[in-house]
């Protein structure tokens, strides 16, 4: 163990006996004895292991009794962990710097001990594919990468499955590969074989649908066990989920029969909108970046396994313009709808 006080909160002293670590209630804790524990407490920045700690504090005067007890008790106040010190040397310094950042937020915010380490190995071994041409989609998926996800496409219209081709960002890897595989319809026929030679793609962790995806996707993914996360932006309204475990939770079928059942006009509706979009979209900037931000989070929460029970299973979070307030609404599985019937992914 390499202990650090946890990265990104500040040490303030509330009078000569008493450390505060942290300045907002809500994240603060405060230890009173520790009057002259300064030099230890200045040790504690994850550079060396508990062993060194020790013996720098016994150099400093401060015996291993002691030492101990201090190192305990900011333990058991949740303010230290064990810096990933083997994590963060892995990586490049431009991410080592900006996952950092990202590190100490799981930290702090799940109360990990291993200073997100295992947040950030999970990202990494993550494949997430966003499906949409616009720039609240590549907006979305450039946040995926620079948040420690390990692979991300991000596909235009003209790369759904089916398709002929697909759209990457810089440093994006590009999914489904030209001219290779076309993923099968619901009930239909198994994946066809590839028409090219090479591997077949992988399967996604997550798939994250934003604009004018084929109406028979969602199934698709469905069918495939595939978890997915929807995302829009337009008549200045954002809307982030329902997030989509197959077998679990509430599909998008479910919610367009529940508006079916508030609203008997809705399937038509529905078929006249599919696949057409208002130009110009009613989607400022500052509506598309929170947007993107907020389905993000959910993305990371779901990958992160950090929020099992997610504000977006079996409901979306809405953002009316101009009052910029999330709200949720909620979405029940529909007995109708074919998914209740699918086994649990």
């Amino acid at each position: 163990m390499r202990p650090a006080i946890k990265a990104g909160l500040l040490m303030v002293w509330r009078d000569p006996d008493t450390l505060q670590i942290g300045i907002d209630p809500r994240r603060a804790v405060a230890l009173r004895g520790m009057r002259g524990t300064e030099a230890l407490i200045n040790l504690l920045d994850g550079s060396r292991d508990l062993g060194q700690v020790l013996a720098a504090a016994r150099d400093q005067g401060i015996g291993r009794p002691a030492a101990e007890r201090i190192i305990g008790l900011l333990a058991a106040a949740g303010a230290l962990h064990d810096f990933p010190a083997a994590t963060l040397r892995a990586l490049p310094d431009g991410p080592r710097a900006r996952l950092a950042g990202e590190l100490a937020t799981v930290s702090l915010a799940h109360g990990y001990a291993d200073g997100g380490a295992l947040v950030l190995a999970r990202r990494q071994a993550a494949c997430v594919r966003v499906y949409g041409a616009s720039p609240m989609a590549a907006s979305l998926a450039s946040l995926l990468t620079a948040f420690g996800v390990g692979r991300v496409s991000c596909t235009g219209a003209a790369g759904w499955p089916g398709g002929e081709s697909s759209r990457a960002g810089p440093g994006l890897e590009s999914w489904p590969p030209a001219g290779r595989v076309r993923l099968g319809h619901p009930g239909g026929d198994a994946p066809s074989r590839a028409r090219r030679s090479g591997p077949a793609p992988r399967r996604p962790d997550l798939a994250v649908l934003t604009d004018g995806y084929p109406p028979e996707f969602p199934a698709t993914l469905v069918a495939g066990a595939v978890a997915h996360l929807t995302a829009a932006a337009s008549e200045a309204i954002g809307v982030v989920g329902p997030l989509v475990i197959p077998g679990r939770t509430a599909c998008l079928s479910c919610v367009d029969l529940a508006r079916s059942d508030r609203d008997p006009a809705w399937p038509l509706i529905l078929a006249q909108a599919s696949g057409r979009a208002s130009r110009p979209a009613a989607c400022a900037a500052a509506l598309a970046a929170a947007v993107a931000a907020q389905a993000t989070a959910q993305a990371l929460a779901y990958l992160d396994q950090a929020a099992p029970g997610a504000v977006v299973i079996n409901g979306t979070l809405e953002l009316v313009l101009p009052d910029w307030q999330w709200r949720r609404r909620s979405w029940a599985t529909h007995p109708h709808c074919r998914c209740s019937r699918r086994p649990a992914s």
